[in-house]
């Protein structure tokens, strides 16, 4: 973690900011310093003087082992009382996604969609590979496939009417599926908006899948970011969305995984208030 968080620490003291690394630091709210505290997951009793250091920490507290000696863990009956409801959200969605089919069509034109006819763009330094012209035929030529609320969101006004569906925050468990890089990505969030209940493996795991999904997400980017050492993925070409399927199927599975032990780790939460620890 300290590897992966330190060109981010480093580009924030420096007052710079590079726009594929950073995306996992800005749009996601764990900060670095939370990325690296270790968490043992919910069922799990800490032994040693260190462990107390704990007690200071959101849903910690003193228990005692069957063997009578005594430790620190997370209180998972106030955390169900509390955050039970998130949870069940979580769960909720992260089921049905895995239930359903993964849509590989989209081709990561959500990137595109974001500057159609645009005055501005988040990434003003970048230019666009094919120009504004360019970028905005590729649109029109489609198809706009996007079930991904969260990145429909930021398509611009007249890209909106050419998604094939127009998604909606409260349909999001009913459109959210597993093809999607960035549902794929959001494994991360939810993981870490679980809290200490997820152990920290697994949101590492989360992470660093997300790096990789982010890096594919701005090469098949209109964004111009070869200065960077990112190989275009010329989606708006046979070959390039050849490409993207290919690798969007095999981050699909990757994703699946991860999210089963995530449905593991939330369900074993909800189940598990009063349960013994080890």
């Amino acid at each position: 973690v300290d590897a992966w968080t330190a060109g981010h620490r480093a580009r924030s003291a420096a007052g710079e900011a590079h726009p594929v690394e950073d995306f996992l630091f800005t749009y996601y709210s764990l900060r670095p310093s939370q990325l690296r505290r270790w968490h043992p997951g919910a069922d799990v009793v800490l032994l040693g003087g260190a462990a107390a250091e704990r007690l200071r920490w959101r849903w910690y507290q003193e228990v005692r082992t069957s063997e009578g000696d005594t430790g620190v863990a997370i209180d998972l009956d106030a955390y169900v009382e509390q955050r039970g409801a998130a949870a069940q959200r979580t769960l909720r969605l992260l089921r049905a996604t895995a239930e359903r089919a993964p849509r590989l069509g989209c081709f990561g034109l959500h990137e595109w969609a974001m500057v159609y006819r645009a005055d501005r763009r988040r990434h003003e330094r970048w230019p666009l590979r094919l120009g504004q012209a360019g970028t905005d035929r590729v649109v029109e030529q489609g198809p706009l496939r996007c079930t991904h609320y969260d990145a429909f969101r930021f398509f611009t006004p007249d890209a909106r009417p050419r998604n094939d569906r127009v998604l909606a925050r409260e349909d999001q468990v009913a459109r959210e599926q597993p093809g999607c890089l960035h549902a794929t990505m959001d494994l991360y969030k939810w993981a870490y908006k679980l809290g200490p209940v997820v152990p920290s493996e697994l949101t590492a795991d989360c992470f660093a899948l997300a790096r990789e999904v982010r890096e594919l997400d701005m090469r098949a980017s209109p964004y111009d970011l070869s200065d960077l050492g990112l190989t275009p993925v010329p989606v708006e070409l046979p070959s390039g969305r050849a490409e993207y399927v290919a690798l969007q199927r095999a981050f699909t599975e990757r994703g699946q995984a991860l999210r089963a032990r995530l449905i593991a780790v939330c369900d074993g939460v909800l189940r598990g208030v009063g349960a013994p620890l080890r």
